[in-house]
């Protein structure tokens, strides 16, 4: 017989032995690991997100890569590759990055719904970035193809400047590649990845002769965290650890500076402050360290730049970053609506950091600010046909501010296209027989605990309405703990 049992306006029929719990209240790291449930095994079909994930399948990512093609960014990679001759076209050290994550959305859209014809595409697209990769590994084209229009971002020659997005186009290639892999078992791009991977382990480290500089603009450091745990290769941990050791210590006596979070050692920051997609990658980035090396410290420091956050220069749409100057941070309480930034990168790096947090603790209060993120400042980036973006979202407008097909500088459309594929991975998550319960929506989610597989069904209309019906069958009868977050908004409390 299932049990029924009413928790709020949250209706539960379980086929087993059920324990019902609300989500942790503290901040310190768990004894267990929670893991993240694949995202592949959630399937929505609800009223509000699958269709949303839907249009970024056959919308988002199609004109996404349209705009790669028609902007030149596969074009670069042919160039330096010498498949083709021509002009390399963009004007940024970065723009390799565009497909980099639209391959990565698009790999994740794979996994959840296979298309022989985009399976096909990604093979043609990463044979094309393969043929720019260099013998030893290197691949960035504007300095393969020696682009001195661009020279003032990388210089005259690899790795001269700290702020060449160098490190930042690797790390983008390694969520890439790593996401292929998961995706389609083949390791073309993953192998291009490990290559390169291997080249930055030489060139970058404490040893002698190494360089000994942060990353710049990060990402290179969660790359590196997920490489590792495809590969198995401590030596990327260690790397990444040591991009996240050597901010703010100048040792190669560069000047240091706040917009990279590069002012102090992480270790004694307090505040959040530089270029906020840069925090959100990095925070992110050491959290993973953090929580792969048992490292008290960089977690107790991450817990105060958080505290920092949430509480002085978080909007209620989850965005971060008040100021166009600098993509940024401005003082404690800087929230001006009309004036806001806001990023859409921004927002994707807060979900990214919070999920890392909660991953870390349990704690219901980062699946708060995730959620709120997700559904105000992460969506609001892309319009609901799917095919234009939002860089900045102000939250207020003269009519002024429109979303458009592509940017000069086109971060965000990318990274829309690669988080959206992937949001069903932050609705449940596993510790040993627990299972969490973050985000509430319709769908089915095959669960593996160490009590055995769970299937779970949700059934709501949630947000339009807040009922919620939570099936719970078991493989066997069995004895778990269901843990249901209470959202902060239902308690008053809309921010932690």
């Amino acid at each position: 017989m299932k049990k029924l049992f009413k928790v709020n306006n949250i209706l539960l029929v379980a086929g087993g032995l059920l324990t019902l719990l609300s989500a942790c209240n503290t901040s310190a790291p768990c004894h267990e690991k929670i893991r993240e449930v694949p995202f592949t095994n959630i399937h929505f079909n609800d009223i509000f997100w699958a269709p949303r994930i839907e249009i970024n399948r056959t919308v988002s990512i199609p004109s996404a890569f349209n705009q790669c093609e028609i902007n030149g960014r596969f074009d670069n990679f042919a160039i330096a590759g010498g498949l083709t001759e021509g002009e390399h076209r963009g004007d940024f050290s970065f723009d390799d990055t565009d497909p980099y994550k639209v391959i990565e959305g698009a790999s994740y859209s794979l996994a959840a719904r296979y298309d022989p014809g985009l399976d096909q595409y990604l093979d043609s697209v990463i044979q094309i970035i393969a043929s720019a990769q260099e013998a030893d590994g290197y691949l960035t084209t504007c300095v393969t193809n020696k682009v001195e229009r661009l020279s003032g971002w990388w210089g005259s020659s690899r790795w001269e400047k700290i702020n060449s997005h160098e490190l930042y186009n690797s790390g983008h290639m390694y969520e890439s590649a790593v996401a292929h892999y998961l995706a389609t078992g083949k390791r073309t791009f993953l192998d291009v990845a490990i290559k390169n991977a291997d080249l930055i382990s030489e060139v970058f480290g404490p040893g002698e002769g190494q360089k000994h500089v942060p990353s710049g603009h990060s990402i290179v450091e969660m790359a590196l965290a997920k490489l590792y745990k495809v590969t198995g290769e401590k030596k990327y941990l260690d790397l990444a650890r040591y991009f996240i050791d050597e901010t703010g210590r100048g040792t190669d006596g560069h000047k240091l500076n706040a917009y990279s979070q590069d002012h102090m050692p992480i270790l004694q920051q307090e505040e959040i402050v530089g270029h906020a997609v840069r925090a959100g990658y990095l925070y992110s980035g050491v959290a993973d360290v953090a929580s792969l090396t048992n490292d008290q410290e960089y977690f107790k420091a991450l817990c105060r730049i958080w505290d920092n956050m949430a509480g002085k220069k978080l909007y209620i749409t989850g965005g971060i970053g008040s100021r166009s100057q600098g993509e940024g941070f401005g003082p404690g309480y800087e929230l001006h609506n009309h004036n806001a930034y806001c990023e859409t990168c921004a927002s994707i790096a807060n979900v990214y950091w919070n999920y890392r947090m909660f991953l870390a603790t349990g704690d219901a209060k980062y699946v708060d600010v995730l959620e709120r993120a997700l559904y105000n400042g992460v969506i609001s980036g892309v319009s609901l046909v799917g095919d234009s973006f939002f860089y900045d979202n102000p939250l207020e407008s003269m009519g002024q501010h429109s979303r458009q097909a592509w940017f000069g500088c086109a971060c965000c459309p990318g990274n829309i296209t690669r988080f959206m594929a992937s949001v069903p991975g932050y609705m449940y998550a596993v510790q040993g027989k627990d299972i969490y319960v973050n985000l509430y929506v319709q769908g089915t989610a095959q669960v593996e605990t160490s009590a055995g597989e769970i299937i779970l069904e949700q059934v709501t209309k949630h947000p339009w309405e807040g009922n919620i019906k939570l099936i719970v069958n078991p493989a066997v009868k069995t004895e778990f703990t269901l843990k249901l977050r209470i959202p902060g908004w239902a308690q008053d409390a809309p921010v932690p």
